[in-house]
């Protein structure tokens, strides 16, 4: 049995390896180091934790408890404005190339008003409430001479046949409580069950980004699953968000990291 304790002012952990083959590289010293690395990292992420805590605002349950795929939502359901200097960085992001971009969620249209003042060749949305296919509809007449068009379902139904992108922006929200607790509660972040889909339907080089829920800096967790899908990250920490103390919105920090993930 192996023991390693660090001890901090506020706080004290204890490991304790049960199994003498766990973590056995070839010599002792190299076990030592990653145990001693393995420890040390969680003592400064829990430090770093306590730091990040005390810039949230209280916000306000936001767990939905009824079905809200086809629900009349208003605009602060669908997108709060702090959120628009996200939506940009995003933008950037996926039109690097003003190449072919996919949308998944059109939501009040401000991300896609965004993406169409960037410049692409093609804008393909994927958007499953009728209420806010309808949005697009009226939003539609401000980019007549666009190459933009709307797929009315769920992305899980006709992602499949859309082809390949030079972009694709992942901006959704769960639809029921189920969701929210395995997508949310029960994961890294929140677009993981997406990511899969999103290097399928890349071209080489093309860029996905979304929203991280990362305060400052990708957990080690994160930078696995994305590397799973992707050969390289650019990363940016949009700070200074105007996040409202009453937020209904599953966030929480005035800063958030912005990835470009390239396939």
């Amino acid at each position: 049995m192996t023991r390693r304790i660090k001890r901090h002012k506020d706080f004290e952990i204890s490991l304790q390896i049960k199994n003498d083959a766990f973590i056995r590289p070839p010599r002792d010293s190299q076990r030592n180091w990653l145990l001693n690395k393995a420890v040390t990292e969680f003592a400064d992420n829990l430090v770093a934790l306590d730091r990040l805590a005390q810039r949230f605002v209280p916000g306000v349950d936001a767990l939905p408890t009824a079905d809200r795929t086809q629900a009349a939502l208003g605009d602060n359901e669908i997108m709060e404005d702090w959120q628009i200097p996200l939506m940009s960085a995003m933008a950037d992001a996926v039109t690097a190339s003003h190449g072919h971009v996919l949308e998944i969620g059109f939501g009040r249209g401000v991300a896609s008003t965004l993406i169409q003042q960037r410049g692409v060749r093609s804008h393909t949305i994927i958007e499953c409430n009728d209420t806010i296919v309808d949005r697009y509809e009226a939003w539609r007449t401000d980019f007549a001479d666009s190459d933009t068009r709307m797929v009315h379902g769920r992305w899980q139904n006709v992602l499949g046949g859309l082809g390949e992108f030079d972009g694709i922006f992942f901006h959704t929200y769960p639809l029921n409580e189920e969701e929210f607790l395995e997508q949310i509660g029960d994961s890294t972040t929140f677009a993981d069950h997406f990511f899969s889909h999103a290097a399928d339907h890349l071209v080489a080089g093309g860029v996905f980004s979304y929203l991280t829920n990362e305060i400052e800096s990708l957990s080690r967790m994160h930078q696995k699953l994305l590397f799973e899908h992707f050969s390289h990250l650019d990363l940016q920490v949009i700070r200074n968000l105007p996040i409202p103390p009453d937020t209904a919105d599953a966030w929480w920090s005035d800063s958030m990291v912005i990835v470009a993930a390239v396939k």
